[in-house]
């Protein structure tokens, strides 16, 4: 569809968007049919597929969308911080777990991340590798001017990665020590992390 679209139409695009974002992440993308989205939204079956040639272009565009929702969030938090890197790795682990606790279904659209086709997954790794290697970028030069621990940069953001797909992932070995996934349950979580990543790499 090369004309642009206008008005009403891009609010329904936006709106199958928004819809399949909350299912799949709820529910799983498998559980969740185009018939069941289309229903949801109040459109027939043709409209999303006039948008979305088929299923698998509309987990695309989901996982596009939440890529670059967690851009903009890290984004402004990182403008937003002080400059010393243990305010600035707070502010954007604040940042990463307020749309979690307000959206629930962006941390289950992390698990489904793991049971994607390889295509899937590879295109959403294209999509995150920038903002892992500016992670990676900025840890290493901190490390380089002993304003952070000196450790591997990479693992770093690695672990910080892995608590945060984990929580999404493996809910069960959390809730073996007592953790609820609800708001107060991510703030808890959030706040041990934030202070294990201060306390880990305090120079």
């Amino acid at each position: 569809h090369n004309r642009l679209p206008i008005g009403r139409e891009m609010q329904t695009r936006d709106r199958i968007l928004d819809t399949a974002l909350v299912l799949f992440g709820m529910r799983g993308v498998d559980a969740v049919s185009l018939d069941e989205i289309a229903r949801t939204v109040g459109v027939r079956k043709q409209t999303v597929l006039y948008w979305f040639e088929n299923k698998d272009t509309l987990v695309d565009e989901v996982l596009g969308v939440a890529a670059a929702e967690l851009v903009i969030v890290i984004d402004a938090a990182l403008r937003a911080a002080p400059d010393d890197p243990l305010d600035r790795i707070d502010a954007v682990i604040r940042a990463v777990f307020r749309p979690a606790v307000r959206r629930p279904a962006l941390l289950g659209l992390i698990r489904e991340v793991s049971r994607l086709d390889t295509a899937q997954a590879e295109r959403l790794r294209e999509r995150l590798t920038p903002l892992v290697d500016r992670a990676v970028g900025y840890l290493s030069a901190e490390m380089d001017a002993g304003r952070l621990r000196r450790g591997d940069p990479g693992l770093v953001a690695a672990l910080g990665y892995a608590t945060l797909t984990g929580i999404a992932t493996e809910p069960e070995a959390l809730r073996a020590v007592g953790w609820q996934r609800d708001a107060a349950g991510l703030r808890a979580l959030r706040d041990e992390l934030r202070a294990f990543l201060r306390a880990a790499l305090s120079p």
